[in-house]
């Protein structure tokens, strides 16, 4: 812990990448969690495809419009809000998430790089234009419902959730950015991911590669060769920064 103090009052660009543990926190269901109700029958990598939403728009939607709701009703927990403070204290901090809530945005980080993409930021499956229509606020029970999608103002295709799929590749401006940030920091802090995620793993090797210093803080954080602090991150970010 005073080791990675004691770096972070020397830093002059600080990485935070974050995973679905930090979400977790909040009451957010991991994607391999169990699910619930209706869900509970649904593998969700099933879910997660275009082929899927091919086949059953309305199973997928409504499957996300759950996952948002969910969403909407947590709030950011300490980890998040911890986060958003070491911005203000550092020179210069790029935070890259595999997330795809806006929990970090409202904690009060302004830039946040999506890798995943973004529950808050759906397009038309067919002509990838961004939604400019009104989301209702999701009415879903805990047993969960097939929900039609909305239609593309533009083209009338069905509007999808603004994820990125299994088969998919990561969108490339937030992934060249993500790389940028990667190569010129001095100090990376995983924060509550595996590190199994491809290609998102390779940003902590690419800044260890670029002689970065990595942290690990996991609840199972073992990692040869770097800095591993194991805990909860709602906890240990917080002592962190000496709160």
């Amino acid at each position: 812990m005073l080791e990675v103090q004691r770096r972070l009052r020397t830093a002059r660009h600080v990485v935070v990448f974050t995973g679905a543990g930090v979400s977790a926190e909040s009451g957010i269901p991991t994607f391999r969690d169990a699910l619930s109700g209706l869900w509970s029958r649904f593998d969700p990598a099933a879910l997660a495809t275009a082929e899927a939403f091919r086949k059953d728009p309305a199973l997928v939607w409504g499957w996300y419009e759950w996952r948002r709701a969910r969403v909407l009703a947590a709030a950011p927990n300490a980890a998040h809000l911890a986060i958003a403070e070491l911005a203000r204290r550092v020179p210069r901090l790029s935070l890259i998430t595999q997330n795809v809530d806006d929990l970090h945005e409202r904690a009060g980080c302004a830039e946040v790089i999506h890798l995943h993409g973004s529950l808050h930021a759906p397009r038309c499956f067919a002509c990838t234009r961004p939604y400019a229509g009104v989301l209702p606020l999701p009415d879903v029970g805990e047993e969960g419902s097939r929900i039609e999608p909305p239609r593309c103002l533009r083209c009338n295709g069905r509007i999808r959730p603004g994820v990125v799929w299994f088969g998919e590749s990561l969108p490339e401006r937030p992934w060249r950015d993500a790389l940028a940030a990667a190569r010129d920091c001095d100090l990376l802090l995983s924060i509550g991911t595996s590190g199994l995620v491809m290609p998102a793993a390779q940003i902590p090797r690419i800044a260890r590669q670029q002689g970065a210093a990595v942290v690990h803080v996991n609840l199972h954080a073992e990692v040869d060769g770097d800095i591993c602090l194991q805990g909860s991150a709602a906890e240990l970010l917080p002592r962190l920064l000496g709160d």
